[in-house]
């Protein structure tokens, strides 16, 4: 194919399948004028891109910069931003208008939430052509992060970055602990099994005379979830969840991480209490020397510490893996796409895959490779020094119920919280877990 229209994705679903795809979601269903004031993206000037993002604060002002620094790369084109309030609001909204054809040209998504959407027929997919005449091919991104584009043969999602769960560190006393290669960089292999772990977090909380790893998870949504289950895919072993069930887990596997995660939040050497704002304070006021936790959170640690390090959260039960997700755009469905608005939107996003770089700022790493292999990106510290996190990448699972901001995560992490504060054996935190897997399996996936 070259130029061809974007081929038609799943059928359009009716208006009652999207409601209960978008109540399975857990979204609240917005009515019919909670739409009114968008409006329809095809009918908007034909030279402008209407984008529908979730980026406010600092993340916002990066994607304005982006979008002003690609303007020489889709000339003729604007892109016009509607940002909208992160989680349930932002995906319910977005199913919403997509069911009616009265979406944006394109959307931000996370990756992890393209399960639920995809198989509904609220997207439409890419075409590879359009965007390999803007210099996009699927070769510039990271294999583990672009298999999850995929639907039935058709890709389905465009990876903006991907941002992963990983560690930050005070270079001191990391430095005094022997934690450091020789050119500054974290020495991963000091935290290659469970015990080399705990040693090493010993070892940060002698150096630093107070404690060693912070770990913020107390009532949080997510963090729990995050953490086991890049550790458990360390593992090797299975997590396939089919359509009604049931879960296919290693539960002695599961046991064995949930000991581990108990034993980092021991109270004496860690602290063990903390929630996730409580965290972040206790390493920017250095209370702790290094901490667990998502990159997104650079810019906070670095005006805290201007020479704070990072890595890839370290393979600890033997299989690279690192929880991650991936903010990426997606195209809403329309029943009958303009043609020329569809090139346009094709041009503005590889644009601004292209300009990148300002993006990597904020520490989310580039998902477009050409990106992060310039000089400019090698010279970002300490991004530089955990890009190679996207290489091992793993998103939850491909599923209907899970995903960035879900009851799953919330679910998964109230029993891990259990474990890791309450003292639930993590051999009954296992099989709670898998009881709960087995509950969202039962129920019947709106596609």
């Amino acid at each position: 194919m070259t130029g061809t229209p974007v081929p038609v994705g799943p059928p359009v679903p009716s208006r009652r399948r999207v409601l209960t795809a978008a109540l399975a979601a857990g979204a609240a269903v917005l009515g019919a004028g909670a739409l009114s004031g968008c409006g329809s993206a095809q009918a908007a000037d034909s030279s402008t891109v209407r984008l529908w993002d979730l980026f406010s604060g600092a993340d916002g002002g990066l994607l304005n910069d982006m979008v002003r620094a690609a303007r020489p790369d889709m000339p003729g084109t604007g892109i016009e931003r509607t940002v909208l309030e992160w989680g349930t609001p932002y995906y319910t909204k977005l199913a919403m208008a997509s069911a009616g054809g009265r979406g944006p040209d394109v959307a931000v998504s996370h990756m992890s939430r393209l399960a639920g959407y995809a198989p509904t027929g609220l997207l439409d997919p890419w075409d590879l052509d359009l965007l390999a005449e803007y210099g996009v091919t699927e070769d510039a991104f990271a294999k583990a992060v672009w298999s999850r584009t995929q639907f039935q043969g058709h890709t389905y999602a465009v990876p903006l970055d991907t941002h992963p769960f990983i560690v930050f560190y005070h270079p001191g006393p990391a430095r005094a602990a022997g934690l450091l290669t020789r050119d500054g960089a974290l020495d991963t292999e000091a935290f290659s099994s469970p015990d080399r772990f705990l040693a090493a977090g010993r070892e940060l909380a002698r150096a630093s005379g107070k404690q060693g790893i912070a770990f913020g998870y107390v009532t949080d949504t997510a963090q729990g979830w995050r953490l086991f289950y890049g550790l458990y895919r360390q593992t090797g072993g299975a997590f396939e969840l089919p359509p009604g069930g049931p879960a296919e887990v290693d539960v002695d596997r599961m046991a064995e991480v949930i000991a581990f995660m108990a034993k980092i939040v021991d109270g004496r050497v860690n602290p063990r209490r903390l929630d996730y704002a409580s965290a972040i304070a206790a390493f920017t006021n250095r209370q702790t020397a290094m901490i667990l936790s998502g990159e997104w959170e650079l810019g906070t640690f670095r005006a805290a510490d201007e020479n704070v390090g990072a890595a890839p959260f370290p393979t600890v039960f033997g299989t690279p893996a690192v929880y991650a997700d991936s903010h990426s755009f997606v195209l809403p469905h329309h029943p009958h796409p303009d043609r020329a608005r569809r090139r346009r939107t094709h041009q503005a996003v590889a644009a601004l895959l292209k300009a990148g770089q300002i993006w990597a700022t904020a520490g989310h790493i580039p998902a477009y490779g050409p990106v992060t292999r310039t000089r400019a990106y090698a010279a970002l510290r300490p991004q530089s020094h955990y890009a190679r996190a996207q290489d091992h990448v793993v998103l939850d699972p491909a599923v209907w119920f899970a995903g960035a901001g879900s009851d799953f995560q919330n679910a998964m992490s109230q029993v891990l919280q259990q474990a890791l504060l309450d003292g639930l054996a993590p051999d009954r935190a296992a099989r709670a877990m898998v009881r709960r897997l087995n509950t969202f399996l039962s129920k019947p996936s709106p596609a």
